[in-house]
């Protein structure tokens, strides 16, 4: 008889876990209680679904920010390589790589993975239940099925695949941890990661909207005076503070999160060092000799940050630039390769891309994804804490998790 497997959640992991268990042979039924399959999936990467990095295993595993070594076995188990095959083989959807070794659909369109995996799951068989799982049943300490309210469900195997508690809207709303609790597994504590920043400064909401593109930041931990963080890419000033890719690659380090514990220090000019700064802006202020310096610094800076800029100088905008000194050329130089923006928190948990946290990876085997405590219950994806950069890293760790777990689900 063929192996009864529940699976909770019909997510990224839940899914695949659906589809890779189906193949190999199991009765698979899905408990999902939104109305629609794979609703957080059918937003990420803005709508546009970053799938995976084209990386090698090494270079995957590198950029995983929580117990990377846990995950050897499953990262093995299913390589970016083998997920991209699976997509545009099994699931017959066109894949492009870019910037980044980011990987999308080639429509840009993330329904079109998520309609994708639906009819998959449908062509094998996979029965879906609309309904909200309460509880994992066990019997003298292993698996015998689910609770939706008043239902019984009897399973060989359930694997709990509910991801997190970031945008709970999309049923991410850490139900899989309370049930975990329950059958008493440790859940280490949540919080947001691949998140926007709160800042300190008030000139900051001034800049709203503005996106600086090829700009370096570096996190300065002020509790140490050490630099914990380096990226080059595109950041974007918000009411409250920053966000864009580099900020939230950024907050994954930001741990223990603390008012003023770090300052985020952008370097607006990074391909220029120094000296070739200076002689840039004195080549400049030889152009605008004549001019004040609210009307000077557009060749450098976008026009949104310019009067922002200026205050920070503490020189009036209506200075000629003829008159300005070699130190305040000095003050500029240095305002321009860093300007710095305190932390003070992060927006919350339901804006964060990612949750770090979640069912303690010491209650789970690496090899198998099988609980320590209860036998034949299984984790994937986001509910393990595990976590990682933005760059399409988090769904690789979604599906390889998966993977391993129907994998080793469907083994008697």
């Amino acid at each position: 008889m063929a192996v009864k497997i529940g699976i909770i959640g019909g997510g990224a992991a839940g899914m695949f876990c659906a589809i890779r268990a189906s193949m190999l042979g199991a009765e698979v039924t899905v408990f999902e209680k939104n109305e629609k399959m794979g609703r957080k999936l059918g937003i990420t990467g803005k709508g546009r679904c970053n799938l995976t990095n084209a990386c090698d295993t090494r270079e995957f595993i590198s950029n995983i920010v929580t117990n990377r070594k846990f995950m050897y076995t499953a990262a093995s188990s299913l390589t970016s390589r083998d997920l991209m095959d699976f997509f545009e083989n099994e699931i017959g959807v066109p894949l492009k790589i870019e910037r980044g070794n980011r990987v999308f659909p080639q429509s840009d369109k993330a329904s079109e993975i998520v309609m994708g995996l639906v009819k998959k799951m449908h062509s094998l068989g996979v029965r879906i239940i609309h309904d909200n799982v309460t509880d994992i049943l066990t019997e003298n300490g292993a698996v015998t099925g689910v609770k939706c309210g008043s239902h019984l469900h009897s399973f060989d195997r359930v694997i709990l695949a509910t991801g997190g508690a970031s945008y709970p809207t999309t049923g991410s709303d850490g139900s899989g941890y309370r049930m975990a609790k329950r059958l008493g597994i440790e859940v280490t504590p949540i919080s947001p990661s691949l998140v926007p920043l709160l800042s300190k400064e008030r000139d900051i909401p001034k800049m709203q909207g503005l996106a600086l593109k090829n700009i370096s930041i570096e996190v300065l931990d002020n509790t140490c005076e050490k630099i914990i963080y380096r990226d080059f890419g595109e950041l974007l000033f918000t009411h409250f503070g920053l966000s864009g890719p580099v900020v939230l690659s950024a907050s994954a380090h930001m741990r223990p999160m603390e008012k003023e514990r770090y300052t985020v220090k952008i370097d607006l000019k990074p391909a220029l060092d120094e000296a070739t700064l200076d002689t840039r802006l004195l080549s400049d202020f030889e152009k605008y000799k004549n001019k004040n310096l609210g009307n000077s610094l557009s060749d450098l800076l976008p026009q949104k940050m310019i009067p922002v800029f200026i205050a920070r100088l503490g020189i009036s905008e209506d200075r000629k630039i003829n008159s300005i000194t070699k130190e305040e050329r000095r003050k500029i130089l240095l305002l321009l390769k860093n300007f710095s923006v305190t932390v003070t928190g992060f927006r919350p948990i339901d804006e964060a891309i990612v949750t770090s946290g979640g069912v303690d990876v010491s209650e789970i085997t690496p090899k198998t994804m099988e609980s320590k405590k209860i036998k034949g219950l299984y984790f994937a994806g986001e509910v393990i804490d595990l976590d990682a950069y933005t760059g399409g890293f988090n769904l690789q760790i979604a599906f390889s998790t998966a993977n391993l777990a129907a994998i080793s689900a469907c083994e008697e």
